[in-house]
């Protein structure tokens, strides 16, 4: 099941730094595009007052505590790329570096391993004025030189690394449909936004692989649904070929073979821009390792016309149980998922950087929260991850998503995914039933020591 028989199975939770940080005009921090459109009436619930968030960036060291109790033994934390340099390049912020020094440290020093991702999603609101963000070929050199001095700083204690969260949804929000920043719709822009987005990966890794030790481990955080035929006719598989080709394949074959997936071309033609011979040669293998964020899968059907060139259309599950974002509850959807990206991707390594489910909590009188329908939803897709294991998926690791109720992007505060609730009115922090579970089932044994799939869940005795 893994060819590292030495490495410990990293059992984690993850966070961004725009979500949970808070200070966001304190300290030298400058503007990201998420202040700016928080700012923008309607386009974040809440408005700048949700960048408050959980103060972190002040509570850092009780976080910790409470991850230790927990039991995780690595944490997935991004940099906040406006904190570190206001202006996205050219003067360090030294406040703001130090900050992450701290938070290594302490983190090592409880035996909590880091996992640092680059760039989840705050980009410093200077480059999109004075470039217009990640449609700007420029964008991918000055991106590396931001990784450099991260690598630099924190290099010789930070081993893995993640330069980019889930690029498909830096394009699909901020490009395509506008809800997320910087609020743009235009399809081409999106697309030449992706295209810089897969080069300033390959740069930055071409950087890490010059800087870091070679023991360091780099890739990004893939985000992808698992996609099955509404019918099994020949024309509906084929459409759920080609819809993982456009979402996985988009930002993955890239980073593994060089350029976009052959349907993409095919169908997309001059929307997709072409990768210099250069670009090309960095990008290929430009993961060591897989990083998958998963949370639901979708059926679809062919439908000439629908699908922006694809010819895909989304069908409803209503038989399935939904959380509180509306997103179908698939855990079947997973192991699938996790077989086809070890086979696509040469059998890497392959770490669960994100998975979980925002309900709608109720706590009681001290704020405890009785969340089953999450347990449920964490039993369910690791038993999913260890069935695809047993199949030889080489899965390293798995990171709940979230450590804490946070700011949850262009929707403010109003929905939760965190194991910890945050209070937002007074940030008291208190572990949910979740918690306690995920807490306990690490403790257990964590995958080896679940119960055949076939046996009843048991995710209720163990809280």
């Amino acid at each position: 099941m893994r060819s590292d028989a030495q490495q410990p199975f990293l059992w984690g939770a993850a966070t961004a730094a725009l979500q949970i940080e808070g200070a966001h005009n304190e300290e030298g921090r400058a503007p990201s595009i998420w202040d700016v459109f928080a700012a923008i009436p309607g386009k974040v619930a809440g408005g700048v007052p949700v960048l408050r968030a959980c103060e972190h960036y002040r509570m850092w060291r009780e976080d910790i505590r409470l991850m230790k109790e927990m039991g995780l033994n690595s944490y997935r934390f991004s940099i906040s790329w406006p904190r570190v340099l206001p202006s996205g390049r050219g003067t360090v912020n030294a406040a703001g570096i130090e900050f992450y020094d701290r938070l290594v440290d302490e983190l090592l020093a409880h035996r909590i391993q880091p996992l640092i991702t680059l760039y989840h999603w705050d980009l410093p609101a200077a480059l999109q004025m004075e470039l217009g963000g990640w449609a700007h070929p420029d964008i991918a050199p000055i991106f590396a030189d931001y990784a450099e001095l991260m690598f630099k700083r924190l290099g010789d204690r930070v081993s893995m690394w993640l330069t980019l969260n889930e690029p498909w949804c830096s394009v699909d929000g901020g490009y395509f449909n506008g809800g997320h920043a910087p609020g743009a719709k235009d399809r081409r822009t999106g697309y030449r936004a992706g295209h810089n987005l897969i080069r300033a990966h390959a740069y930055a890794v071409a950087t890490g692989r010059t800087l870091l030790p070679k023991s360091a481990k780099l890739s990004f955080a893939l985000n992808t649904a698992y996609f099955w035929g509404a019918t099994n006719s020949r024309e509906d598989s084929a459409a759920a070929d080609r819809a993982l080709l456009n979402m996985a394949g988009w930002f993955g074959d890239p980073m593994w073979y060089g350029d976009y997936p052959a349907v993409m071309r095919e169908r997309l033609g001059d929307q997709l821009p072409a990768f210099s011979e250069e670009d090309a040669r960095l990008l290929r293998k430009s993961m060591d390792y897989i990083a998958i964020n998963y949370y639901f899968s979708e059926r679809v059907r062919h439908a000439p016309g629908q699908g922006f060139g694809m010819d895909i259309e989304p069908v409803a599950q209503p038989e399935r149980k939904h959380t509180a974002m509306g997103w179908p509850i698939t855990p079947d959807g997973f192991a699938p998922l996790l077989r086809w990206l070890d086979q696509r991707y040469g059998h890497l390594p392959l770490y669960v950087t994100e998975n979980g489910g925002a309900f709608d909590d109720e706590p009681d009188a001290n704020g405890y929260v009785n969340d089953q329908n999450r347990i449920e939803y964490y039993d369910q897709h690791l038993r999913a991850v260890k069935s695809a294991m047993d199949d030889g998926v080489d899965v390293r690791g798995y990171f709940a998503w979230t450590l804490m109720d946070n700011l949850e992007w262009s929707l403010g505060l109003s929905k939760r995914f965190g194991l910890i609730r945050t209070d937002f009115s007074t940030l008291k922090r208190t572990p949910k039933a979740s918690a306690r579970w995920y807490s306990q089932f690490i403790r257990e044994g964590g995958l080896s020591a679940l119960p055949a799939a076939d046996e009843p869940a048991v995710a209720a005795a163990r809280v």
